[in-house]
């Protein structure tokens, strides 16, 4: 039993499970990991100023970064346990090596020390100490913002060491038993590489937290009221579930009409038209003339936006051909250049209206437009441009899915991006592998799957008009 499982018991138990027991044809490659991986290999190689070497040899040497080491001890009622540190940072001390030792530490993605973190950290020290032969009493937690190494020193005292024991004794037991329950906290998945496999256990059992707009909380306050799947939340009567949903105040019977009405499409695989989006109106006026799509791609650590994709449509409903779309690659992050290029090509149609879906796009480009000192008046005229589906599809529509991202909705709606198993998270991965090997292969693989990302955007356009014109 090791460190790694003790991380994945403490976010899922489930993980924890199939992490060591789940079949590995289930379990599905996380470019997200992926990029974790390689900021962290950077950020201890800056933390280490080079020198960074591997496994024992490296610890007998005096390396100043350690990472790759495997250990071994008995920590708790004989039971052995093994740690893979993310790295150990050579310190003033002594140990079995000599006249120095090593703290653990652990990387961390975006603002905030976890459970995770103290708990990873705790349970290295305990195996570390008995390794070594030295006391750990500190360990560190490294991240990165704006290219800036920040360190946070933690204590690891004997409360925190008590608590990771005890979640390692329940840990042993849990692995003993049948697989877990699917947590209640779906949120958590996104991420998860057991996350298709789960889905389909969550699907085929009703799970509330499928239903769009209900978290762990909400589930388990409906669960306390009677309500225990899908099926019975779509049964349910809005004004008896209104009265429930105490805790949305004035929006409860508004909540309760949304979750009766997502439930019932979620099971009939039937859409259902609730408003008419005041939004729409501006896409049905253009809908036979000119109109921009766009989408970017993000390193959101970074706060870069690297690609800046525009398609063309001269007619929402004629066939499109590649030379429509443009790509606009901004290299460098607040290339004035690349600025200019994006603000070019957008004024070159003035009067277009901008399709995108989410806020994203827009608010990039309102910054950058204020970063090129616009006046008021052309930010105002260019930010009265953009037409976000998303508002308007949350706005009209009712969807037999999950959530509604761009994804969702566009495989929903008969949509299929050329490369398999894309996202975001894949982009930035292959963002990252180009800035490390300069291979344009990576771009192009970014640009195609920017493009699909566009048509998309069409298809859903297409698919909101071609509803309002059947319905009208």
């Amino acid at each position: 039993m090791n460190n790694l499982y003790l991380k994945s018991f403490i976010r899922c138990k489930r993980k924890a499970w199939l992490d060591y027991r789940g079949h590995k044809s289930h379990k599905i490659w996380s470019p997200h990991q992926s990029i974790e991986i390689i900021n962290r290999y950077k950020n201890f190689y800056k933390l280490s100023k080079g020198d960074l070497y591997a496994g024992t040899k490296a610890c007998k040497k005096g390396s100043s970064g350690v990472i790759g080491l495997k250990a071994k001890s008995k920590v708790i009622k004989n039971l052995k346990a093994e740690i893979k540190p993310q790295l150990l940072k050579k310190v003033s001390g002594h140990s079995k090596w000599g006249d120095y030792k090593y703290i653990p530490v652990v990387y961390k993605l975006g603002h905030r020390t976890t459970k995770e973190h103290l708990f990873d950290l705790a349970f290295c020290s305990i195996v570390l100490e008995s390794y070594q032969k030295s006391k750990v009493d500190k360990g560190l937690v490294v991240s990165n913002y704006s290219n800036q190494i920040n360190i946070e020193k933690i204590d690891l005292n004997l409360r925190l060491r008590k608590k990771v024991l005890n979640t390692f004794l329940n840990l042993n037991e849990y692995l003993k038993r049948s697989i877990p329950d699917i947590t209640e906290d779906r949120k958590k998945c996104t991420l998860c590489s057991w996350q298709k496999f789960c889905d389909t256990e969550a699907k085929n059992n009703g799970y509330l937290t499928d239903i769009d707009g209900i978290g762990s909380k909400t589930a388990l306050f409906l669960q306390k009221k009677g309500i225990l799947n899908i099926k019975e939340l779509a049964d349910a009567r809005e004004i008896d579930l209104g009265e429930k949903l105490i805790q949305f105040k004035e929006q409860k019977f508004k909540k309760a009409s949304k979750f009766i009405n997502q439930s019932k499409a979620y099971l009939s695989g039937i859409p259902i038209r609730i408003f008419e989006s005041e939004n729409i109106s501006y896409l049905l006026s253009n809908k036979d003339s000119g109109f921009f799509i766009f989408d970017i791609e993000s390193n959101p650590d970074e706060r870069h936006d690297f690609l800046y994709g525009f398609l063309e449509v001269n007619n929402l409903f004629k066939n499109i051909e590649d030379d429509f779309y443009y790509p606009i690659l901004n290299l460098t992050k607040n290339s004035k250049k690349s600025n200019q290029e994006i603000i070019q090509k957008l004024f070159s149609k003035k009067y277009w209206p901008v399709l995108h879906y989410g806020e994203t796009e827009k608010v990039a480009i309102l910054n950058l437009a204020r970063q090129l000192d616009l006046d008021v008046k052309e930010i105002e005229i260019l930010k009265s441009r953009f037409i976000d589906l998303h508002l308007i599809v949350r706005g009209s529509w009712i969807l037999p899915i999950r959530n509604y991202s761009l994804k969702t909705v566009a495989n929903w709606m008969g949509f299929k991006w050329k490369q398999k198993n894309v996202n975001g998270s894949k982009a930035l991965y292959w963002w990252i592998q180009y800035k490390s090997t300069l291979n344009d292969l990576f771009l192009k693989k970014i640009i195609k799957y920017n493009r699909d990302d566009c048509l998309a955007t069409l298809q859903i356009a297409k698919w909101l008009i071609k509803k309002h014109e059947k319905i009208n």
